[in-house]
């Protein structure tokens, strides 16, 4: 005999006046969480009650109804009607839509309300905010309807945005909220999905990996060519910018690289033209110049302007309000904000009136030029005063007066006068990588180029800073050319101060520690010496001891020369033993004698300055130094680029450093095949003989530590 289905007979409701209403202490619910009384208040007061209350008869000792209903379920409505009472906005009598249980136990109920709720998914909760702006809600009135944050109504109407597809993975717990996060940076639904297609199949699918592989082609904010242009400027000529709203971005990513560079360009030619009013020979324009461009050129001296009254009145003004400052607050342990916020603007515009214009002689101006450039920070770098070796002695058959003003001689115009500027934007592309990018090769001739030229320039810092030693230098060439016939060209007593040019380096390296601290000390010493040559020798006796031993160094240390240079008919003889040591081993020798330390002296291994520059093998071989075996297996399944990217940040803070760049241990054998013209430097192995490998070498080991 088939069983009855049983028929449910749902609970009766009706209108129960508000102040027939008790909290039943049967309700769960004791702490609060989600939205606040005050917002589920005002939630009423806009859309009314949309959830009615669960209510209870209140029966008397002979269970008799009084009239009276308690709330077991929705006793956060309860209190929210209760508040809106209390504000005169809704009357006590009100009619409230109420559910009249009966049977069962209240605080089931309560419980089952409770946990029967389900929150939207925030993917329901993203399209919902989408659905509301396209029906003419501004993000700010839909921040103020559903108590959140604009920004966070903007940042779930970016993920709204993205790719369909993404969000129906999303949706099937595919891709995770970190994960779409990232994926919100573009707007390009093919480049997403794109991006999607390839990490999720090799796994390399971090949300900061992700970032970085819809952000490769872009520029950042931060870039000095971003900064000088300007984000307003750059939007105003069409320029596109990718915004982060989960992470921060330093200003975006801006897409249209080539109007960039256009921009620059045109605002560089300029501030150039406007220069070239001053009457200068020749201005030389770049985004950024080499370190030392200057070099083989005389600077001419210039006097600062003079300031006007009002000038120096405003600095005693700043200088009187600094000493009272600090006059004020020297016992205190620590400065207000407000306080602290002003010296510093104190300090700002005093150092402002000391960079003050300089004022030059015109007839050196005629013969002189001026380098333009960008700085770090992106602010426009104008350095004045260069006269180059052809313009010593001014031409006889032109008139001096009508190259005053004009450009570079290079690109003159046929027919014209007046020379035009010649743009060049410092910086040559990378080595052309062989096709076989797995092979294990040796480093590239220009890779180690650049690598030495930094290790040349950190030893030029390090060996100043050891006069001693830079005494010593000196003294060991002395000794070579006294008593050792073939160590150098034969000649008697010749020495002199030749600083090697590099005849290749990476970006950045002019602003490298190293450089700054040379070019510091320069400056430093510059100013200590007299103007002119014949006052030198009396200045340099009025020196003590301590004082022309540092002197000394630092000059010393402009003739270090510890760059790699690949072997060819012009310099077969550089890497010549000739019985003693070639020119790189002497460097490893001072290297070690002052305790270079590259880490220190800031080189670190990026995708620019070495691990793009390499192949596969070279870039896991620096993995396992410095992070282990592991470490080399998670990236080893990666493309070249890939690796390269992801390995920079593992050996962020390593103090990993590739071969050429180690202090070598001085009784390792030779390593490597010799080629016609003699020995390679130590750190150029064969790495596929075997017997010349040298991973179990325990200096290099070491040095990976």
């Amino acid at each position: 005999m088939t069983k009855a289905v049983q028929k449910i007979t749902l609970s009766p409701s009706r209108d129960i006046p508000f102040n027939k209403l008790v909290l039943s202490q049967s309700n769960v619910r004791r702490v609060k969480a989600g939205v606040s009384i005050e917002h589920l208040a005002e939630s009423i007061a806009q859309r009314t009650l949309l959830q009615s209350l669960s209510v209870r008869a209140v029966v008397d000792a002979d269970d008799n109804e009084t009239g009276m209903f308690e709330v077991p379920a929705g006793g956060r409505r309860y209190r929210a009607l209760e508040l809106l009472v209390k504000q005169k906005r809704m009357s006590k009598t009100q009619a409230v839509p109420c559910v009249v249980r009966e049977g069962g136990i209240a605080a089931d109920d309560s419980v089952a309300e409770n946990d029967e709720r389900v929150g939207l998914h925030p993917l329901d909760q993203f399209r919902a905010f989408q659905t509301l702006r396209d029906l003419g809600m501004t993000e700010e009135n839909i921040a103020a309807r559903h108590f959140v944050n604009p920004a966070i109504v903007k940042q779930r109407l970016r993920l709204a945005s993205v790719s369909p597809k993404l969000l129906e993975v999303y949706a099937e717990d595919g891709i995770t909220l970190e994960q779409l996060m990232a994926f919100s940076v573009t707007a390009d639904h093919a480049r997403q999905e794109q991006v999607w297609e390839n990490v999720s199949r090799s796994g390399y699918d971090e949300p900061y990996q992700i970032r970085r592989l819809l952000t490769e082609n872009t520029v950042r904010g931060s870039d000095r060519r971003a900064q000088f242009v300007g984000r307003d400027a750059y939007q105003q000529a069409g320029g596109g910018v990718l915004r982060d709203l989960f992470e921060h971005d330093e200003c975006g990513w801006l897409q249209d690289v080539v109007l960039l560079d256009r921009l620059v360009t045109e605002k560089l030619k300029a501030e150039a033209e406007a220069i070239a009013a001053e009457g200068w020979k020749w201005i030389s324009v770049a985004v950024e110049f080499s370190y030392g461009h200057t070099q083989g050129l005389r600077g001419i001296e210039g006097k600062p302007v003079d300031l006007s009254p009002e000038e120096q009145a405003t600095i005693d003004a700043l200088n009187a309000e600094q000493a009272k400052l600090e006059t004020d607050y020297q016992d205190a342990d620590e400065l207000p904000d407000e306080i602290d916020r002003r010296l510093g603007e104190i300090e700002a515009a005093l150092a402002a009136f000391e960079n003050r214009p300089m004022h030059y002689d015109p007839t050196e101006i005629a013969r002189a030029g001026v380098f333009i450039s960008i700085d770090s920070e992106g602010r426009l770098s104008v350095d004045r005063g260069y006269v180059r070796p052809e313009d010593e002695v001014p031409a006889t058959d032109c008139d001096v007066g009508q190259d005053a003003g004009a450009f570079s001689t290079e690109g003159q115009e046929e027919g014209t006068s007046v020379q035009r500027t010649v743009i060049a934007v410092a910086g040559g592309a990378p080595d052309a990588e062989e096709d076989d990018e797995d092979a294990a090769r040796p480093l590239p001739d220009r890779l180690i180029t650049e690598l030495t030229a930094h290790r040349t320039l950190a030893l030029r810092d390090a060996l100043a800073e050891h006069p001693a030693i830079a005494f010593q230098a000196v003294l060991h060439n002395f000794v070579l050319t006294a008593f050792y016939r073939f160590a150098s060209s034969g000649s008697s007593l010749e020495i002199g101060l030749h600083t090697p040019t590099f005849p290749a380096q990476a970006p950045g390296l002019r602003e490298s520690a190293s450089a700054k601290a040379v070019e510091a000390r320069h400056e430093s010493w510059k100013a200590r010496l007299p103007k002119g040559e014949k006052d030198l020798w009396d200045a340099l006796t009025a020196l003590d001891g301590a004082a022309q031993a540092s002197l000394f160094a630092h000059c010393a240390s402009f003739a270090v020369n510890a760059v790699y240079e690949p072997t060819n008919r012009h310099n077969q003889g550089r890497f010549s033993a000739h019985g003693g040591r070639t020119r790189l081993d002497q460097a490893n020798v001072l290297a070690r004698a002052v305790g270079l330390d590259m880490v220190q002296a800031g080189w670190r291994p990026t995708v620019d300055s070495y691990l793009g520059r390499v192949t596969k093998p070279r870039i896991l071989e620096a993995i396992r130094e410095a992070k282990g075996e592991s470490s080399a297996q998670l990236i080893d399944h990666l493309k070249k680029a890939d690796m390269a990217k992801e390995a920079e940040r593992l050996l962020d803070g390593s103090g990993w450093l590739p071969e050429p760049l180690r202090l070598l241990d001085p009784d390792a054998a030779p390593v490597g095949p010799e080629r016609e013209a003699g020995p390679l430097p130590e750190f150029i192995a064969d790495e596929e003989d075997p017997e010349n490998a040298r991973d179990d070498d325990p200096q290099r080991l070491d040095a990976a530590e």
